[in-house]
């Protein structure tokens, strides 16, 4: 039973929750770029958390079935159609033998998250199904047949675009700069960004005039490079850097920086690591709380 790949969309990835453990040995924890989409993607079929799952960037992949399927789709607005049939206002659909899935481009936002009933069997390393290769045309992913009676989510847990205002606590070297530096201010996006991280450009910020020793750093952590503009690290980021870190995005705000297209404009507001703890228990809470439902629910959503 496969899902044949006539063509790969792009940057489209086999991703689950990320794979955690092993940042000491330099490995990336990948996985979806946007948690909360990837999670609801695979709760409205059923699936338990972690599932494997595909990933595009702004154009989707298109996908023949060779058995019986269920599928889902969450994340920005983009065209679905199953043999030129248009499956817009649908969550998940199934796709039957023999048909085939196309998937367009996001009128906003970057990434679209495709769920498959039960996954996409691929091997286990390291505690990750994730990759970091995008699958290209003529991959077969091999999975199992299924069926789920959804079809759409309630509005107000579908896909909402994301906030332009991205919360953060202090980084390691934030003593080194003035706080004035970075709040209240307005940066770009650029368009060299991607999933290892996201370049700004706006006011240029004072540079360190010595070289420091490379340290830690993690998704979300915001360094100032030499020209004075800002790195924000995302989820395929590397592990040790060279820039002072003059800031941290708290992990409840990670989904946005998933989802930001080349030219947005954003600003960040400065939290306290408490604060930040609570946010990111309340969005945990929520989400769980929908999933559970989602999992557990019988019948259609209309």
């Amino acid at each position: 039973m496969t899902l044949f790949v006539i063509e790969s969309g792009l940057h489209t990835l086999v991703v689950d929750q990320g794979r955690f453990g092993s940042r000491h040995q330099g490995i990336p924890w990948g996985g979806a770029a946007d948690y909360k989409s990837y999670l609801l993607c695979n709760a409205i079929l059923g699936n338990e958390p972690g599932t494997p799952a595909l990933e595009f960037s702004l154009v989707g992949p298109t996908l023949k079935a060779n058995c019986d399927l269920a599928l889902s789709y969450l994340g920005p607005p983009c065209q679905l159609e199953i043999d030129g049939i248009n499956i817009n206002n649908l969550n998940t659909f199934p796709l039957k033998a023999g048909e085939t899935l196309k998937t367009g481009s996001c009128t906003t936002g970057v990434r679209g998250y495709i769920g498959i009933k039960g996954g996409i069997l691929v091997k286990n390393i390291l505690g990750s199904t994730s990759s970091f290769d995008p699958i290209k045309t003529k991959t077969k992913l091999p999975c199992n047949e299924g069926w789920c009676m959804r079809s759409r989510l309630p509005e107000e847990w579908r896909w909402q675009k994301p906030e332009c205002l991205i919360r953060v606590t202090p980084g390691a070297e934030f003593s080194f700069f003035n706080s004035s530096d970075l709040v209240n201010k307005d940066f770009l996006v650029d368009q060299s960004s991607n999933r290892m991280g996201l370049r700004l450009s706006g006011p240029a910020l004072p540079t360190l005039k010595h070289e420091m020793l490379s340290e830690p750093v993690c998704p979300g952590t915001i360094q100032v490079a030499r020209d004075g503009q800002l790195l924000v690290l995302g989820v395929d980021g590397q592990t040790i850097g060279g820039y002072p870190r003059i800031a941290q995005v708290i992990r409840a705000d990670l989904d946005i920086l998933g989802q930001l297209r080349p030219g947005s404009k954003i600003t960040f507001n400065l939290v306290t690591e408490s604060d930040a703890e609570m946010f990111w228990h309340d969005k945990l809470k929520i989400i769980s709380t929908i999933s559970l439902q989602l999992r557990t629910a019988s019948g259609l959503f209309l």
